[in-house]
């Protein structure tokens, strides 16, 4: 039986899914942002660049707390629990190898049929 991924009873938790895993990004890469801004910080001479690093700084720790604060709300992330954590990620491993597997697109991939005239009649400006 071939399965409709586009039909929205196939797609069950997928918007929570995507949210959390957006949400773990934004995290990641907000706290790369603190380790190169410190770095930057501790390699700046100039006054006014080291104040506006330590600006920089303290508002990117900010928002890693925010976003921090709204996983776990969510219960997208469990930093006090290693085994509620292990299983979140486990899943998320086992969901992202099934996506992995889907055929997502056809194998004609000719996009001849899909428009309402052939490529040769746009040639000569004839785009009516």
């Amino acid at each position: 039986m071939k399965m409709d991924y586009v039909d929205p009873a196939n797609s069950l938790n997928m918007p929570e899914m995507a949210d959390m895993t957006f949400a773990m990004d934004f995290l990641i890469r907000v706290k790369e942002g603190v380790r190169n801004t410190a770095t930057a910080l501790t390699e700046t001479v100039s006054p006014d660049a080291r104040a506006l690093l330590r600006t920089q700084l303290h508002q990117s720790i900010a928002l890693h707390q925010e976003i921090t604060d709204l996983m776990v709300r969510k219960k997208w992330f469990h930093p006090y629990d290693l085994r509620e954590q292990y299983q979140l990620d486990q899943l998320s491993a086992e969901n992202t190898v099934e996506i992995g597997k889907l055929k997502l697109f056809p194998d004609d991939t000719r996009r001849k049929s899909m428009f309402d005239r052939t490529p040769d009649e746009h040639i000569g400006g004839n785009m009516a």
